[in-house]
C-alpha cells in the first residue's frame, strides 16, 4: 500500500519515467512470447527457437538497466533524515522501490499478453497475417506455465536489480590523515604500506608539513567543486589583489583546511579495454552476414556484442574522468576548469550509460552497413528489438543526466549565490557535451568499423 501511495503522489516526470519502464517491459514481454510461439510453430527446429530466445536477452538487459536508472532518480523513495524514526529506513525504502518497479514491469507484461492474444485472434477479430505470423502459434493453445514464467521474467529481474543497487550500505570510515603520500616504489595513494630499506628520502618522504601547498590546493578533487569553482569564478572577477570589505587584505587562514578528496576509481579502465578487445575478437571469429530476411544472427555475435557492451560500460567512467582531466590541461580558464571538474565528479554516473550507448550506436552502424538496400531486410521483430534496445539506452542516459543534475544542484545554487553568471554555467554544460562527443564519437566509429570489417568480407 505504501508503494501505491508513493506512486500515486509522484510528480508527472516520475510517472513518465515509470511509464517508459512499463512500455519497455511490454515490448520485451512481447518478444519473449513471440519466441515461445516460434518454438510451438516450428517444433522441428529447436536450435533456431532457442537462438531467438537468447537474443531476447538484449532488450531484457536494456529494460532492467532502464528500471534501475529510473529507481535511482525516484524522489519518493530517496532516504531522508527523520524517516527512520517512523520505520522508513534505507531497507524499507529499498523494498518500496523494488515493489514499485515490479508493479511497472507487471503492468507492461499484462499489456504484452493482451497484445499477443489480440494478434493471435483469441480476444477479438481474426489473426494477423505477415512475417510475424509464424511467431504467434495461431490455432495452438499457449502453455500457461511457460507463458507466466516468461511474463514474470522482466518484473522479477528488474525488481531484483533495483533491490541490489539500492541496498543499504555501510558508510565509509572517514580517514584521519588528510594528506596523501607516496607509497612503495612511488605508488601514489591513500594506503600506508610498509616501506623497505632505501625508501627514506625518496619522493618527498622528508616532508612532514601537513599544510597543503598552493599546487595541492589548486589540484583539489571533484568533491571540492562548490569551493574551488566558486573561488575560481569570484577570483576571476576580482583579481589577485582582492581586499576585504574593511580594506584589509584577506587572511590566508580564514577558511578551514579541507581534506583532500579521494580520487575517482579508474582502475577498471584497462579491464574495460581488455573486455572490449575480447568482444571484438569473438565477433571477428564467429560473425557471419545474414543472407535471408529476418535471419537471426549466430550466438557468437550475441556473445561478442555482450562483451563489447560490457567493455565499453566498464571503460566509460574512466574515459569520462580522463575527458574531464584533458579539459583542465594547458592553463585552463574558469569555463574549462568548471566543466572539467563537473565531468570528473559525474564520471561514475554518466560514464557507464555513455559506454552502453556507444555499443548500441556501433551495433546500429554495423547493422545499417550490412543490411543495406541490396541486402536482407529487418523483420518486424528484429526492428522491435532494435528500437527497444536503442530507446532504453537513450532513456537511461537521459535519466542519468537528470540524476547528475539533481546531485549538483547545491553546487549550482552556491555558484549563483556567489555571483556566477548563468551564461557561464550554460557554457560549461555545452563544453562538457562537446568534449564527450569529441571523445566518444570517434570511439564509436572505431568500434563499429572493427566490428563490421570481418562481416563485410
Amino acid at each position: 500500500m505504501l508503494a501505491l501511495r508513493l506512486t500515486r503522489a509522484a510528480h508527472l516526470a516520475v510517472h513518465l519515467r515509470r511509464l517508459l519502464v512499463a512500455v519497455a517491459s511490454a515490448g520485451t514481454g512481447f518478444l519473449l512470447l513471440c519466441a515461445l510461439g516460434h518454438a510451438m510453430s516450428h517444433p522441428d527446429t529447436p536450435g533456431a527457437s532457442a537462438l531467438r530466445l537468447a537474443w531476447c536477452a538484449a532488450p531484457l538487459a536494456a529494460t532492467v538497466y532502464l528500471a534501475v536508472a529510473v529507481a535511482r532518480t525516484d524522489p519518493g523513495t530517496r532516504p531522508r533524515s527523520g524517516l527512520s524514526a517512523i520505520g522508513l529506513g534505507p531497507g524499507r525504502l529499498m523494498a518500496v522501490s523494488a515493489t514499485t518497479t515490479a508493479l511497472a514491469g507487471a503492468l507492461g507484461s499484462v499489456a504484452a499478453l493482451g497484445l499477443y492474444l489480440h494478434l493471435r485472434g483469441d480476444l477479438a477479430g481474426p489473426p494477423v497475417d505477415g512475417l510475424a505470423a509464424g511467431a504467434l502459434a495461431v490455432g495452438q493453445s499457449l502453455p500457461a506455465p511457460a507463458t507466466l514464467t516468461l511474463l514474470a521474467l522482466v518484473p522479477a529481474a528488474a525488481s531484483a536489480a533495483v533491490a541490489w543497487n539500492l541496498r543499504p550500505r555501510e558508510p565509509r570510515r572517514a580517514r584521519t590523515n588528510d594528506v596523501r603520500g607516496y607509497g612503495r616504489f612511488g605508488a601514489y595513494g591513500w594506503g600506508k604500506a610498509r616501506e623497505t630499506f632505501g625508501t627514506y628520502g625518496r619522493f618527498g618522504a622528508r616532508w612532514t608539513s601537513s599544510t597543503p601547498s598552493s599546487a595541492e590546493a589548486g589540484s583539489a578533487g571533484p568533491s571540492d567543486l562548490p569551493h574551488g569553482g566558486a573561488a575560481l569564478l569570484t577570483r576571476a572577477g576580482e583579481g589577485d589583489d582582492a581586499t576585504a570589505p574593511d580594506g584589509n587584505p584577506p587572511a590566508q587562514d580564514a577558511a578551514p583546511a579541507l581534506p583532500a578528496p579521494r580520487p575517482a576509481n579508474t582502475t577498471v579502465l584497462p579491464w574495460g579495454i581488455a573486455v572490449l578487445a575480447a568482444g571484438l575478437t569473438v565477433e571477428t571469429y564467429t560473425g557471419q552476414p545474414a543472407t535471408a530476411p529476418d535471419t537471426t544472427p549466430s550466438a557468437g555475435v550475441l556473445i561478442g556484442w555482450a562483451l563489447t557492451a560490457l567493455g565499453l560500460a566498464l571503460a566509460g567512467p574512466g574515459l569520462t574522468h580522463l575527458c574531464g582531466r584533458l579539459l583542465q590541461a594547458a592553463r585552463p580558464g574558469a569555463l574549462r576548469l568548471l566543466a572539467g571538474r563537473v565531468l570528473m565528479d559525474e564520471a561514475h554516473r554518466i560514464g557507464r550509460p555513455l559506454g552502453v550507448l556507444c555499443a548500441v550506436a556501433a551495433a546500429g552502424y554495423v547493422a545499417g552497413t550490412l543490411y543495406a538496400a541490396d541486402g536482407p531486410d529487418f523483420g518486424p521483430l528484429s526492428t522491435l528489438g532494435a528500437v527497444l534496445v536503442a530507446g532504453c539506452t537513450a532513456a537511461t542516459l537521459l535519466t542519468a543526466a537528470v540524476e547528475a543534475k539533481h546531485a549538483r544542484a547545491d553546487t549550482t545554487d552556491a555558484l549563483l549565490r556567489l555571483g556566477a553568471p548563468p551564461a557561464t554555467l550554460r557554457g560549461a554544460a555545452a563544453v562538457r557535451a562537446l568534449a564527450l562527443l569529441a571523445l566518444f564519437g570517434p570511439l564509436t566509429l572505431a568500434v563499429a568499423e572493427l566490428a563490421a570489417l570481418p562481416l563485410s568480407r
